[in-house]
Parts: structure tokens; sequence; C-alpha cells
């Protein structure tokens, strides 16, 4: 197995308290991070850099230190900028969808043109569906981590805002997170 050695080890989320940007609610606590260098997203998404096509990752880790489950299918997350321009995250399985493809090369032919086969979308990757937030329950003391994607590049002080995070045995609304990315 000479090769195990070449291999990196994979992603992995640290704890939500251990990320400069984070907030606590009702003993949930969230943490954000944007990945905009080579070495962040290098770490997480391979040679893939989502970054280069106008996509903005940002990791996104939510631990539950209460006592009730909290439900997650309703989370909304949006990127707010310094002057209240607010982007609404890009589905995961939209993200392909983001860079538009490119008219197709054709050559002429005998009954007409002849398409060639063109480049793979490079946001056509597992990487991102398997790697984005997933997670629609979130029991007591466990973590949830995944990515969310923003079609905009990083601002200084620019805030993630996320919201609809709902205790699962009463329905009740958690308060939103508002977390700048400093």
């Amino acid at each position: 197995m000479a090769f195990a050695a070449d291999k990196e080890p994979p992603f992995k989320a640290a704890p939500a308290t251990s990320y400069v940007h984070r907030q606590t609610n009702d003993k949930v606590t969230i943490g954000v991070e944007a990945y905009a260098t080579e070495d962040k997203i290098k770490t997480a998404f391979g040679k893939l850099n989502p970054y280069h096509y106008g996509i903005l990752p940002v990791l996104v880790v939510i631990q539950n230190d209460g006592d009730k489950a909290i439900r997650l299918d309703r989370l909304k997350a949006e990127y707010v900028g310094l002057n209240g321009t607010r982007v609404e995250a890009t589905p995961a399985k939209d993200v392909r969808y983001a860079n538009g493809p490119n008219r197709p090369k054709v050559i002429p032919g005998p009954t007409g043109p002849v398409p060639l086969r063109g480049k793979k979308n490079p946001l056509d990757a597992w990487e991102i569906e398997g790697r984005a937030l997933v997670a629609e329950m979130l029991p007591p003391g466990n973590t949830a981590s995944g990515f969310v994607y923003f079609q905009t590049g990083l601002l200084g002080g620019a805030t993630i805002y996320l919201s609809g995070l709902v205790e699962a045995g009463t329905n009740r609304e958690l308060l939103f997170f508002e977390i700048p990315l400093r």
C-alpha cells in the first residue's frame, strides 16, 4: 500500500466552538468559515475550486448542546454584504448551472455541422453536493456540518444570516443567527 501515504486525509469539520466566526443561541452554536483561499479550498474540494467560477463555499457547523432535537429542513442561509445586499444560498444541486454552458464547437461535415465534444462542467462534481449541508434533523448532543454556496465574492464586512431552525417537538423557531465574517 505505497499509495496510501499519497492520499490526503478526508475533509472533516472542526467543532462549531472552534471557529472564529460563531454565535450561540438557545444552546445551539453555529460556526461558519468562508472558503475563498486556495489552501482552504484544496482541503475540502481538492483540485476543484468553485471560487474561480463565482461560487463562494461557506462551511456551516451546527452544534446542538440543548436537550431537544432541532429541525434543519427549513434552514435559510443568506450572505449579506456591507451595503446590505443580500444573496440567498444556491442549492447544491443547482450550483452546476451557475457556470453557463459555452457555445459548442462544431466542424463542417458532409451532412451539416458536427458538434465536437466539449469540456465537462467543472462545477458538476461530486464534491459540491457531497460536501453540502443536507442534514434535516439534529438530535441533542450532535453536530451537523456542510457547505452552503453563494454566487458572490468574499467581501470585507459581510455577514452570514441563518434562520429557520426549529425545535422538532414544539415547532418553536429559534432566534436567527447573524455571524459576521471579519
